[in-house]
């Protein structure tokens, strides 16, 4: 059996955060303009704080603003509204993004929808997502969320021309599954969006050039599912519990998926390292664009 080719995912964001910082450096020394992030966190979610911490790292390393603004659990809806507007109407801050998972009173979708589409670097927006659904372009271009974008990155720069080829995305939801699928729409694939209850779901798999898997379900993806010589990219980050320690797994069973795969992203060091490499793309294009400047290319 052949054995698959990983695809680095922590080599490929650390080239992309070098050509963005390269970016943030030229509209400084050009424009004297630095691209500002803001973070905000409600309430104290350990897994959020340490996503928190990993971005406001990762945007000072690359010569952005770092704004972090951290909330309490108690925060009402009414007082996250008045912070994501005081953002909105801040020129210095490029970029806004909420922490998800906000607290249980808090209307998740009335926050990111209250964020200026044209900040709204995560791509959650309504209006983001329309216009990626619609696939617009120019001024009117949407901002794409952080983890698909990382993940057609990956494969482009894999497969190069993805046109005609037949894609599999397992996932609908609307952060990674649908706009994975608009993207490789985009790219000329023949795409399908299956999920957890798709007839047949490893027969429809195993059509696919392209796999991504994004079901958030634990090593769901069998390795017979996948079609020989198929590029799979994995979504999933599942913390299990093996032999009483904690170890991460992505939706695809990964070893028994490297006998058929052409290619695969690991879980870790896979999809993951592109999410943050992509908000701070994100972030760059946002200044970009409010300031009437040519977006970087930074494929």
């Amino acid at each position: 059996m052949s054995t698959a080719t990983i695809i680095d995912g922590r080599k490929f964001s650390a080239t992309l955060r070098g050509r963005i910082a390269e970016e943030v450096t030229r509209l400084k020394n050009d424009h004297n303009l630095t691209p500002g992030l803001a973070v905000v966190l409600v309430g104290e979610d350990p897994a959020s704080q340490v996503y928190v911490r990993s971005k406001g790292k990762q945007t000072l390393e690359a010569g952005m603003n770092s704004y972090e603004h951290k909330m309490s659990a108690e925060t009402t809806q009414e007082e996250l509204l008045a912070k994501v507007e005081e953002l909105n109407n801040d020129p210095a801050v490029h970029g806004i993004l909420v922490q998800l998972p906000v607290p249980d009173h808090i209307d998740d979708h009335a926050i990111i929808n209250a964020i200026d589409p044209n900040k709204d670097v995560d791509g959650f927006h309504v209006i983001n997502s329309g216009r990626l659904a619609t696939g617009a372009r120019g001024a009117s271009a949407p901002m794409v969320p952080c983890t698909p974008l990382g993940s057609i990155m990956l494969l482009k720069d894999h497969l190069g021309d993805l046109s005609g080829k037949t894609a599999v995305v397992v996932g609908r939801s609307n952060i990674v599954g649908k706009p994975m699928a608009q993207l490789l729409l985009q790219e000329s694939c023949t795409v399908t969006i299956a999920h957890s209850r798709t007839k047949d779901l490893a027969d429809v798999v195993r059509q696919a050039d392209i796999v991504v898997a994004a079901v958030g379900r634990p090593e769901m993806v069998k390795g017979d599912w996948i079609k020989p010589g198929a590029t799979v990219i994995d979504v999933g980050i599942n913390r299990i519990e093996v032999d009483g320690k904690n170890k991460l797994v992505g939706d695809v069973a990964t070893a028994e998926a490297m006998e058929h795969a052409g290619a695969i992203t690991p879980v870790p060091g896979g999809v993951g390292p592109m999410t943050i490499a992509c908000l701070l793309a994100n972030t760059l294009t946002a200044a970009s664009r409010q300031n009437g400047l040519k977006e970087p290319n930074l494929l």
